[in-house]
């Protein structure tokens, strides 16, 4: 009999090994007995497929295929229906996370199994400024939604953990919306999902040339943006494009060319580095005292 697995880390990939291998060799490190890594690649040519066929050869990871996808969305639903585990945490491969505050949400939501959804905190940084590094809340949001004050809110998807039988419900991330996470949380929210939220810190956006948001349409999103406000009945609360979703575009606006890449934009060499002091501030904050969770009821 196959043994229980409570949480399926998923992961997404193309052509960005050197962010890829800092983010699986802390998730492998500290993988618990009752978890999985599943991995698809989009038919990366930079050596990132040869070495994730590596890592599922000596079993540091779970589950690994490598074949195109049609966008973003489409990547995430394969890894989505692949995963075994009760729970689903998404693992964005350039992002920072701290896996100790992802187990209390794991936790907490194997003691509460109605709930569907938590949701946390997060920070934000600029890979060129690491230095700053900024704190986000849709706290509020969340609070005027669990009132019934509003009938959806919008939050981010990086710190977000799922109930993997809730998908039924839910759904999968929509393949016609370039923000597949803003049309998440208002489906979600919408319908009435059980959600609820940590004040703990799951989650460290990183912001630099390569991030998908760095080269979006912002006119396109702003359309999509139209379309699901309708659908979902959403208020709006000056996300229809969220604040850090706005400042990856501008990065990628201000210093995107399609001949860019992470060496030759001379970072390279100090990613390790970047990433080990974004791993320490992130495990720093959740040391902290007071965080707890808040249900929808």
């Amino acid at each position: 009999m196959d043994p229980i697995i409570n949480l399926s880390y998923i992961i997404t990939t193309r052509n960005r090994l050197p962010f890829l291998k800092i983010t699986l060799e802390r998730l492998i490190s500290g993988l618990q007995h009752d978890e999985e890594i599943v991995v698809v690649d989009s038919e990366s040519t930079d050596g990132s497929k040869e070495y994730l066929k590596q890592l599922l050869e000596r079993s540091k990871i779970q589950q690994f295929i490598s074949e195109p996808d049609k966008n973003q969305a489409h990547g995430w639903n394969k890894a989505m229906l692949l995963a075994k585990g009760i729970l689903i945490k998404k693992i964005i491969d350039d992002d920072v996370f701290c896996y100790d505050a992802i187990r209390k949400c794991k936790l907490y939501m194997l003691q509460n199994p109605q709930v569907d959804i938590v949701i946390s905190n997060d920070l934000s940084s600029e890979l060129k400024n690491h230095q700053t590094i900024s704190r986000h809340s849709r706290l509020p949001q969340f609070e005027n939604w669990r009132k019934a004050s509003v009938p959806s809110f919008t939050f981010g998807d990086v710190h977000m953990l799922i109930r993997r039988g809730s998908l039924a419900y839910i759904g999968l991330y929509n393949i016609l919306y370039t923000m597949m996470d803003w049309e998440f949380s208002l489906r979600a929210s919408y319908l009435k999902a059980n959600i609820s939220y940590y004040t703990g810190y799951n989650a460290l956006s990183v912001a630099h040339p390569q991030t998908v948001t760095s080269s979006v349409n912002k006119p396109e999103i702003k359309e999509q943006g139209k379309q699901a406000a309708i659908l979902y009945a959403y208020a709006g609360d000056d996300s229809e494009i969220s604040y850090w979703s706005k400042l990856k575009i501008f990065i990628g606006k201000a210093i995107y060319k399609p001949t860019n890449t992470i060496e030759n934009n001379n970072i390279n060499h100090e990613i390790d580095s970047v990433y080990g002091h974004y791993y320490h501030v992130i495990a720093e904050i959740n040391k902290g005292d007071g965080f707890t969770f808040i249900g929808s009821c």
